[in-house]
């Protein structure tokens, strides 16, 4: 295994710092943002490094003698939006990861599928969440048109540049279960397309990580990992797909998404929370989730992701650190004399 973090949640400091950063609590790579719903914070001379090879060398120079390596590029966002001001551009981003990875010497670059409008004109997505209606799976053979013929353009630029893009199975998505990637595959035939197996958004489904991660076998090209911990007196009343969110004014911190989305406040009375990893789910239940990535691939990159409102940056980083670490040191024991 080869352990690192998602550097989105230490966009509030420079690069360098952020390396050291993941080279103290013991891991050694970095997966860096390059577009989508957040900015290339730490990667300032994408546009350089796209055409000259001094840029691509000074910035690889910042990694040198770090402990730290890129551990694959992220660009999650909609490159499917009906509204191009998003869609398109979080499409070009994609595009544009594809070839920095390249660039870098790079072969992974974590997204989402997207998701389209429900109809011709449409102006924003439409997620159906339970197709029980003739209608809705009308608007799911819709969807799923655009989405293949996308899928099949990004997996030849992929193919030509020998990278492999990883889709975060992430609900708000068209392709958000192991259903739906066999169904993207079969539709596109894609060789360069796969699944970055975030568990967390499993976890608040009810689905089994563990269990996906052996459905989908080599389809798996990267993994993140992050926590969710169930909170059984809200999910009774209110159900995992809650919707109780509160929408913040432009006087209110909040992140832009693309246009004129934004993130919302999450419910007070939530029936699932992101936590840090161990707070949801112990250090056993990790270890398993490692064997199964190792299984499929002994290098595969696994990155933490710190979502846990509850602790700080650097604290939530700590906390995770630790579980992610005693689970691969558990999995290698286990593996002595196989």
């Amino acid at each position: 295994m080869r352990l690192g973090v998602y550097n989105a949640v230490l966009h509030d400091r420079p690069l360098p710092e952020a390396l050291a950063v993941i080279a103290s609590l013991g891991l050694t790579g970095i997966e860096i943002n390059t577009g989508g719903f957040l900015p290339p914070v730490h990667v300032p001379t994408f546009d350089q490094i796209l055409v000259s090879d001094a840029a691509r060398d000074d910035y690889l120079a910042l990694f040198e003698g770090t402990g730290v390596s890129i551990a694959g590029l992220n660009c999650n966002g909609n490159p499917l939006h009906p509204n191009p001001q998003i869609g398109e551009k979080h499409a070009e981003d994609i595009r544009r990861s594809i070839r920095l990875a390249h660039r870098l010497g790079q072969n992974r670059v974590v997204t989402m599928s997207g998701l389209p409008g429900g109809e011709p004109g449409a102006t924003v997505p439409n997620w159906i969440v339970n197709a029980w209606n003739s209608a809705a799976l009308d608007v799911l053979d819709y969807q799923w048109g655009i989405a293949a013929s996308f899928w099949k353009e990004m997996d030849r630029l992929a193919r030509d540049l020998d990278v492999k893009v990883a889709l975060e199975l992430h609900p708000q998505n068209l392709v958000f279960n192991t259903a739906d990637v066999r169904r993207l595959i079969e539709a596109t035939g894609a060789t360069h397309v796969g699944v970055e197996l975030d568990a967390s958004h499993l976890f608040w489904q009810q689905m089994d990580p563990v269990a996906v991660v052996r459905e989908l076998g080599p389809l798996v090209f990267q993994a993140a990992a992050k926590d969710v911990r169930i909170n059984p007196g809200n999910a009774a009343l209110y159900g995992v797909l809650d919707n109780s969110f509160r929408r913040l004014s432009p006087e209110e911190n909040r992140t832009n998404l693309g246009g004129d989305e934004w993130v919302n406040e999450w419910p007070k009375d939530s029936a699932w929370d992101f936590v840090a990893l161990g707070r949801g789910h112990d250090t056993a239940y990790w270890t398993e989730f490692l064997r199964a990535l190792h299984e499929v691939d002994p290098d595969m990159l696994v990155n933490i992701e710190h979502e846990d409102v509850s602790l700080g940056r650097i604290e939530g980083l700590e906390v995770a650190a630790k579980v992610l670490l005693d689970a691969d040191a558990a999995l290698r024991e286990s593996l002595v004399g196989r």
